[in-house]
């Protein structure tokens, strides 16, 4: 053998290192470059020479220069960090809506009772002007505070509708740039040997779009990547890219929906099947935690302000003469909605064929919840399948019926599968402000008076008479009369002249109010102090121009409602703190689902990056270690060169 093979072994030996070196010093380049991975040139020795003497190896050849990778672990890291993103976007958004459930003297609850405590002072002075000045200003502050809350419900939803805008921008954006590497990936593919940094810049691209939506890959055979979302349809295929919009969602055009645009219309993605990224967890915030806390704050104010209109119209104002001005609400409310859904059966003029309406009849009854109202599946007229989303419970309904506080009316012929959504408080708060603007118009008075009148040594007075209806007969006297000491007595209806229209017989009970239910005297219930005995009497009649002013009979009812149980079986303190905890729960376990979702995702990257990047301290090693190799190789063909030039001296 000649020094030739030598010298060859010697160029291929510092050659490898110098490749090595390359690949080292490129690792070294971009160790802090995120979603980098680690590269290294791999060597085979080449292929030896045969000789009578035996194979001689003729050194080392440069096979490729491969990068680190695990499929396994790169996709567990985008999987966790996708889900981990939907929970800190929910999170986010999630404290957002707890700051307009304040708890204290800033809170709504405090706003709504010291207007309802107001009411106790106009009870103690129904004819100061000043004291009904404080009732007005109060109802200002309530209606002005749960307006305010309901607008900020309204702007959280358009901060959502933004965000999803943008980050479906984001998405579109980013399925560009991989369908452009995609091409760039599978124009290099035949040449054989892997495009390291687009591989890295692909993948770095797919953890940002799963950080966004959670999308799955199915590598081709030219080595581009094709990217579906939403349970299988396509967002990337090859080089040809879907695009993602923003739409209305079909049940509620109020709120946003993402879906894929297309020559036919927008085609919305079912969230469910949908793992995890930001745009999702926004998305579920919106069609969720939004919704039942503008259901929440709706219904506290329908119930309170409800309550209070009803009991305000019973009673009388102190515009003279007396009775001569009706009653009037002293709030209005935002409207019950109805949506029709977007597939819904419509008329030849392109209208809807059928229509939905709610008429709210009992605030105290409502349910912090929307409806969805579809037609009977077995085709009966006029019945339908009521569904309340806030706990699942569907009832079969007839039109008309009233359900949870609420009549239900369906106008014209629905389609056989039409359906509605039914927002009963969802927008009460938003359009909530006061109706009265005279002092004059708090009607403290009461359309009836009792007196008690009880037979010697008696115990018997009035704790208080409240109207539940406008008395049917408004100048009419019931005159009720204990025959025991039991509790029995008769009462009887006169009218204005003292004739007897109508007679009964009753037993009042400790602790019961007169009339028992079913019974109506005259519209009203009245409690006692005391016990009656036999002989006791009890006038009740239409309120007179004497001391008109200071009849306060209906301020006690209004006053009474501060403890009543108005809102479900709760009082308008306690369903605000039920509110309030309900918010607070759904932020504490936001907050621990994405801590823990977080540190999931963290050791998940953590796993990748310790397998597939880059270490300084190893690197720093193979620089020592592929230097000497260089410098060993150079030795070897600066001796190759000795023994050829000694060759060379003893031939001439």
């Amino acid at each position: 053998m000649g020094a030739s093979a030598l010298m060859s072994i010697g160029i291929k030996t510092m050659t490898a290192n110098y490749a090595a070196l390359t690949a080292t010093g490129h690792n070294i380049a971009n160790a802090n470059v995120e979603g980098y991975s680690r590269q290294k040139a791999e060597f085979a020795t080449a292929q030896g020479q045969f000789t009578g003497s035996g194979f001689f190896g003729k050194g080392v050849d440069v096979v490729t220069v491969s990068r680190a990778h695990n499929a396994f672990l790169t996709r567990e890291a985008a999987v966790t960090n996708s889900i981990a993103e939907a929970d800190r976007a929910k999170l986010g958004m999630l404290e957002q809506l707890e700051s307009m459930f304040l708890p204290g003297e800033r809170g709504l609850g405090h706003v709504a009772g010291q207007f309802l405590n107001a009411m106790v002072d106009l009870a103690s002075r129904p004819a100061d002007s000043s004291t009904r000045e404080v009732v007005l200003a109060h109802a200002q502050d309530m209606a002005t505070s749960f307006a305010a809350a309901g607008r900020a419900l309204e702007t959280l939803q358009r901060s959502v509708s933004s965000d999803v805008a943008t980050q479906v921008g984001e998405i579109n954006n980013i399925a560009a740039n991989l369908a452009r590497l995609n091409g760039a990936v599978a124009a290099v593919h035949g040449l054989g040997q892997p495009p390291n940094d687009l591989l890295d810049e692909r993948d770095r691209l797919l953890g940002r779009l799963n950080a966004l939506v959670s999308v799955t890959t199915v590598p081709a055979d030219d080595g581009s990547t094709s990217v579906f979302i939403g349970g299988g349809q396509r967002l990337v295929l090859g080089t040809t890219v879907s695009e993602v919009s923003v739409v209305n969602d079909p049940w509620d055009p109020s709120r946003t929906a993402i879906g894929f645009r297309s020559a036919s219309g927008d085609s919305p993605f079912d969230l469910d099947i949908i793992g995890g990224g930001s745009v999702i967890g926004l998305l579920r915030f919106q069609n969720e935690d939004l919704v039942d806390g503008r259901n929440l704050l709706g219904r506290l104010v329908s119930a309170v302000a409800g309550a209070v209109n009803e009991q305000q119209l019973l009673g009388l104002n102190l515009y003279q003469p007396v009775g001569s001005s009706p009653a009037q609400a002293m709030f209005a409310l935002g409207e019950t909605r109805t949506v029709s859904y977007l597939a819904n059966a419509r008329d030849v003029n392109g209208d809807w064929a059928a229509t939905a309406s709610l008429t709210v009849t009992d605030p105290s009854a409502l349910q912090a919840s929307d409806y969805e109202l579809y037609v009977d599946p077995g085709g009966t007229p006029n019945v339908f399948l009521l569904k309340r989303l806030s706990d699942g419970l569907e009832r079969t309904i007839n039109n008309g019926d009233v359900v949870d506080g609420v009549q239900i009316d369906v106008a014209g012929t629905p389609g056989p599968n039409d359906k509605f959504l039914l927002q009963p408080v969802g927008r009460a708060a938003s359009g909530t402000r006061l109706l009265l603007d005279d002092v004059r118009d708090l009607a403290a008075a009461s359309p009836l008076v009792a007196t008690a009148t009880p037979a010697a040594n008696g115990t018997l007075n009035i704790d208080r008479l409240r109207m539940l209806s406008a008395p049917p007969y408004p100048d009419h006297t019931v005159t009720i009369d204990f025959t025991s000491d039991n509790g029995d007595y008769t009462w009887q209806l006169a009218d204005a002249s003292g004739t007897v229209v109508s007679t009964a017989t009753g037993q009042w009970q400790a602790g019961s109010d007169i009339p028992a239910p079913p019974v109506d005297m005259n519209g009203f219930t009245l409690s006692l102090q005391g016990v009656p005995r036999l002989g006791d009497r009890v006038l009740i009649e239409p309120a007179g121009t004497n001391n008109f002013a200071q009849n306060n009979g209906n301020a006690l009812s209004l006053a009474a409602i501060h403890d009543a149980l108005i809102v479900d079986g709760q009082t308008a303190s306690d369903s605000y703190a039920a509110a309030m905890a309900d918010i607070g729960v759904r932020v504490q376990g936001a907050r621990t689902v994405a801590t823990i979702t977080t540190s999931q995702a963290e050791l998940a990257e953590q796993a990748r990056a310790s397998e597939v990047g880059v270490n300084l301290d190893e690197e720093a090693a193979r620089l020592v270690q592929y230097q000497q190799s260089y410098q060993a190789a150079a030795k070897v063909l600066q001796i190759a060169q000795q023994v050829f030039e000694t060759l060379l001296s003893t031939a001439g």
